[in-house]
C-alpha cells in the first residue's frame, strides 16, 4: 500500500475514534496508538479496541464509532459499555476481525445475517442485550469459532441445524432466551464441546441420542424447558462430565442405569419432571458424585443408602416422590438430606446426629415411627411434622435456641398421646415386656374410667357457666375467657369443633404451632393456633402470657389477622385468629392455578399491605412488636387476595422474658444475615425478612442465591423481566411497571447485608406510597443495576427525608 494511502488510512481512524466521542478530547489525536484501550500494529493502524467499563455511565450509541474505519481490525471488545441501538452490521465489513465482544449492553433488533461473513472469528460474545429475531443459519460458515455466548436475550425460532458444522466450537451458551422447536441432532458432531447451556428456553422434544458423540463435554445444561421422551442411555458415554442439569423438564421413564458410568460426574439434576421406576444402585456408589437432586418425580420403590459411598454425596433430595422402606444409619454422611413426601417408614437411627456430617434434614410427610432421640438435637435445621411418631419431651429440651427451624415443629402432626397434655405421662414405643402388660391392662381402664367421670363434669359445668360473663378463669379450672370476642368458649367447644384437633381440620403447619379451620356454634369460623408444648412450670407463666396475649388483642391494623383471644388449658394452649380464606401468600405462590389470580397490581397492594403492617407493629405500638419470623407463610391472604400479617409477636409471647440477645428465631431463607453471628433482633431484621418477601412475591418464587449474589456484575447485568413471576404476562400499563420498578428497588435497599444502611419500615412504606418514579425505557429492558441505581438515591431520599421524583434511563 502507498504510504500516502496508508496515512490517510489511518487518519480515517484517528477521526473515527475522535468523533465516537468515548475518548477524551484533550488527548493528543497525533498519538492515538497510546490511548486507552487502542493497540496498532507497526504501521499504526488500529487493530484492538478493547475498552471496559469506563468512567462515564451514561449510554453510547454503538453506532457513533464508525466502524468500517478500522479495515485492520482483530479485536472488539466493547463489555459493558452501556450501548444502545441495533447490532452493527458495519462490523460485518471487517474481514480480520477474530474477537467479538459485545457482552453487558442494551443492543437491539436482530443479529444480521452477513454475520457469516466473518470467517476468521474464533469468539462471537453477544449475552446479555435485548437482542431479538431469530439465529442466522450463516453463523454455521464460522468454521473457526471456538466460543458462541448469546445467552440472556430474547431471541426466537429454532436452533439452526447448520450450527452442527462449528467441530471447533468449545462453548455454546443460549440460556434464558425464547428459542423453540427440538434441539438439532446435528449439535451431535461439536466433538470439541465443553459447556453446552441451552436452559430457560421453550425447547421441545426429546434429547437427541447424539449427545452421546460429545466425548469432551463437562457441563450440560438443559433445565426450564419442555423436553419429553427419556434420557437417552448414550449419555452414560460422557466420561468428563460433571454437571447434567436436566430438571424442570416434562422427561419421562426410568433413569438410565449408564449414567452411574459418568465417573467425573459432580451434581446430577433431574428434579421436577415425569420420571418413574426404581432409581439406579450405581447413582449412590458414584465415586465424585456430591450432589444428587431427584425431586419431584414418581420415583418409586426403596432407596438403597446403604450402599452409598461416604463421604464423597453431601446433597440429597428425593422429595415428592413415591419411595419407601426405611433409612439406613448411612445418611449421617450426607450433609443436606431431603426424603420428605415419600411413603419411608420405620424407626430413625437412634445415633443420627451423632458425630456424623448430617446437618439438614427433612424428613416430614411420610410414615415414620418410633421414638425421637435427643442426638437429632445437633442438626441445624429438622423438619419430622406428619408422621407417626410418638411425643418425646426429651428432644425438645435438647434443641437449641439458634436452630434455623424452630424447635417446636419438629414433631407437628404426629399422633398424640397422654404426654401431649401431661409431659409427666411418657408413652414409650417399645413392647412391653411380661411385667409391664399386666399393669397397663389394670391401669389404663382406670385412666379411662376417670377421663370419662371428668369429661361428664365439665359437660355440665359448662352448661351452668356459660351464660357468666366475667373474664378469667372459672372455679373448676377449665372454662376460659376468649379475649375480646362475642362471648365464652369452652375448651371443649373447641375439642368438638375440631374433632379433638383431628387432622383433617389441619390447614397449615407454623414455626409455634399448628393451624386449623374450626366453626363454633354460633357458626363463626376461625383458626386455630395449637402451640407446642412450652417447658415452663413456672406459675407466673399464666399472668404473663396473658399480659402479653391481651397486648397482642389490642392490636388494630387493617393488614394484621386479628387476635380475638386464647385458651389455656392444662398447658394444652391455643389461639384464636381471624379466619383467611385464601390461606397463606406461600400456598398461592406455590400453586398455579392460584398464583395467575395474583395478577402485578395485587401483587404489588400485598407488599404495600406487609409493609404498613410492619410499619404499625415497629413504630406505633408501645413497647413496638418485632415480629422476628416474617415469611410468606406468615402473610395470610382473604377471599378478595389482600395481604394479612400474622404470627406477630408470637415468640416474645412464649417466652416473654427473653431479650433480643437470648432468643434468635426464624425461617431458613428468611433470616436477616447479621443473626449469624450477633444474636441480636432488631426490626431491621424484619426489614430484611420483608425484602426476601417482597421479592418472593414478585419472582412467583423463594428468591434463594439471587440475594447473596447482587453485588455481582453477571446478576447486576440481568434483565428485570427475566426475574419476574413467568407465570403472569408483562404487566400492560404503566402504573404496574412502574409499581414493580419501585418496589424491586426498595427491596434491594431492605436487603443491605449491613442493618444500618436499610431503611426502617415506616420509610419503606411511606415510599411505596408517595415516591413517584418516571422511567423512559420500558419494563422489559431494564436492568438489575439500573434499579440498584435507583435504590442509592430512594436511600438518599430516605435519609434526607425529602420526597423525591426520580427519573432515569433518559
Amino acid at each position: 500500500m502507498p504510504i500516502s494511502s496508508n496515512l490517510s488510512s489511518i487518519n480515517e481512524e484517528r477521526h473515527a475514534l475522535l468523533q465516537s466521542g468515548w475518548w477524551n478530547h484533550n488527548l493528543s489525536i497525533s498519538r492515538h496508538c497510546e490511548w486507552v484501550g487502542i493497540t496498532c500494529n507497526e504501521a499504526g493502524s488500529v487493530t484492538e479496541i478493547d475498552l471496559y467499563d469506563p468512567p462515564s455511565k451514561e449510554l453510547r450509541r454503538i453506532q457513533n464509532l464508525n466502524l468500517t474505519a478500522f479495515p485492520n481490525l482483530v479485536v472488539l471488545d466493547l463489555y459493558g459499555m452501556g450501548l444502545t441501538g441495533s447490532f452493527p452490521t458495519e462490523v460485518t465489513t471487517l474481514k480480520n476481525l477474530t474477537y467479538l465482544y459485545l457482552t453487558h449492553n442494551h443492543l437491539h433488533g436482530s443479529i444480521p445475517v452477513q454475520v457469516g461473513n466473518l470467517t476468521q472469528l474464533v469468539d462471537l460474545c453477544l449475552y446479555n442485550n435485548s437482542l431479538t429475531g431469530s439465529i442466522p443459519s450463516t453463523l454455521g460458515k464460522l468454521k473457526n469459532l471456538q466460543y458462541l455466548l448469546l445467552s440472556f436475550n430474547r431471541l426466537e425460532g429454532t436452533i439452526p441445524t447448520e450450527l452442527g458444522n462449528l467441530t471447533q466450537l468449545k462453548e455454546f451458551y443460549l440460556s434464558n432466551n425464547l428459542l423453540n422447536g427440538s434441539i438439532p441432532s446435528t449439535l451431535g458432531q461439536l466433538e470439541n464441546l465443553t459447556i453446552l447451556f441451552l436452559d430457560s428456553n421453550h425447547i421441545q422434544g426429546p434429547i437427541p441420542v447424539e449427545f452421546g458423540n460429545l466425548k469432551c463435554l463437562e457441563k450440560l445444561f438443559l433445565s426450564n424447558n419442555l423436553l419429553t421422551g427419556s434420557i437417552p442411555p448414550s449419555l452414560g458415554k460422557l466420561k468428563n462430565l460433571t454437571d447434567l442439569f436436566l430438571d424442570s423438564n416434562q422427561i419421562e421413564g426410568h433413569i438410565p442405569l449408564e449414567l452411574g458410568n459418568l465417573s467425573n460426574l459432580d451434581c446430577l439434576h433431574l428434579s421436577h419432571n415425569k420420571m418413574s421406576g426404581l432409581i439406579p444402585l450405581k447413582l449412590f456408589q458414584m465415586d465424585n458424585l456430591r450432589s444428587l437432586y431427584l425431586s419431584s418425580n414418581q420415583l418409586c420403590g426403596p432407596i438403597p443408602l446403604e450402599m452409598m459411598k461416604c463421604p464423597s454425596m453431601t446433597t440429597i433430595d428425593l422429595s415428592h416422590n413415591l419411595l419407601n422402606g426405611s433409612i439406613s444409619s448411612q445418611i449421617a454422611c450426607v450433609n443436606y438430606l431431603d426424603l420428605s413426601h415419600n411413603f419411608f417408614s420405620g424407626e430413625i437411627p437412634s445415633h443420627l446426629g451423632t458425630n456424623s456430617m448430617l446437618n439438614w434434614l427433612d424428613l416430614s410427610y411420610n410414615n415414620f415411627t418410633g421414638k425421637l432421640h435427643t442426638a437429632l438435637a445437633t442438626l441445624s435445621y429438622i423438619n419430622l411434622s406428619y408422621n407417626s411418631f410418638d411425643y418425646s419431651q426429651d428432644l425438645e429440651s435438647h434443641l437449641p435456641n439458634y436452630c434455623s427451624f424452630p424447635t417446636s415443629s419438629l414433631i407437628s402432626h404426629n399422633p398424640p398421646n397422654f404426654a401431649s397434655c401431661d409431659p409427666s405421662l411418657q408413652i414409650q414405643t417399645n413392647s412391653p415386656t411380661s411385667k409391664t402388660k399386666p399393669i397397663i391392662v389394670i391401669i389404663f381402664p382406670i385412666i379411662f374410667i376417670i377421663l370419662c367421670v371428668i369429661l361428664l363434669a365439665l359437660y355440665f359445668t359448662r352448661s351452668k357457666s356459660r351464660t357468666k360473663v366475667e373474664g378469667g378463669l372459672a372455679k373448676n379450672g377449665d372454662l376460659f375467657s376468649i379475649w375480646n370476642y362475642d362471648g365464652k368458649i369452652a375448651f371443649e367447644d373447641i375439642i368438638e369443633a375440631t374433632e379433638d384437633f383431628h387432622i383433617k381440620y389441619c390447614i397449615g403447619t407454623g414455626a409455634y404451632g399448628s393451624v386449623y379451620r374450626a366453626q363454633l356454634p354460633n357458626g363463626k369460623i376461625v383458626a386455630l393456633k395449637k402451640l407446642h408444648q412450652m417447658e415452663s412450670q413456672n406459675p407466673s407463666f399464666d399472668k404473663s402470657f396473658r399480659n402479653e396475649v391481651k397486648m397482642l388483642t389490642e392490636i388494630r391494623h387493617k393488614n394484621i389477622v386479628k387476635l380475638h383471644g386464647f385458651c389455656l388449658h392444662n398447658r394444652c394452649m391455643f389461639l384464636v385468629y381471624q379466619y383467611m380464606e385464601k390461606g397463606s401468600l406461600f400456598y398461592v405462590l406455590n400453586n398455579d392455578v392460584e398464583a395467575k389470580e395474583l395478577n402485578w397490581s395485587k401483587r404489588v397492594n400485598i407488599i404495600k399491605g406487609m409493609a404498613h403492617a410492619l410499619s404499625y407493629m415497629h413504630h406505633d405500638c408501645t413497647p413496638p412488636i418485632i415480629h422476628r419470623d416474617v415469611t410468606s407463610s406468615n402473610v395470610l391472604l382473604n377471599s378478595q387476595l389482600e395481604a394479612f400479617v400474622s404470627d406477630f409477636g408470637t415468640a416474645r409471647l412464649l417466652d416473654p422474658d427473653s431479650s433480643n440477645q437470648t432468643l434468635v428465631v426464624g425461617t431458613y431463607g428468611y433470616i436477616a444475615p447479621e443473626l449469624a453471628y450477633t444474636f441480636i433482633v432488631t426490626e431491621k431484621c424484619d426489614v430484611y425478612s420483608f425484602g426476601v418477601v417482597a421479592l418472593e412475591t414478585l419472582m412467583g418464587r423463594h428468591p434463594g442465591e439471587l440475594i447473596s449474589s447482587l453485588s455481582n456484575p453477571t446478576t447486576q447485568n440481568m434483565l428485570l423481566k427475566d426475574l419476574l413471576d413467568s407465570r403472569l404476562p408483562l404487566p400492560r400499563f404503566q402504573k404496574d411497571a412502574q409499581d414493580i420498578m419501585l418496589v424491586v428497588a426498595i427491596t434491594l435497599a431492605c436487603l443491605c447485608s449491613k442493618p444500618k444502611f436499610r431503611p426502617s419500615m415506616l420509610q419503606v412504606a411511606k415510599e411505596l406510597s408517595s415516591f413517584k418514579l418516571s422511567l423512559s425505557l420500558p419494563l422489559h429492558e431494564i436492568l438489575i443495576h439500573q434499579l440498584m441505581t435507583i435504590k442509592d438515591t430512594i436511600q438518599v431520599s430516605m435519609k434526607s427525608g425529602n420526597q423525591m421524583h426520580f427519573s432515569s434511563f433518559q
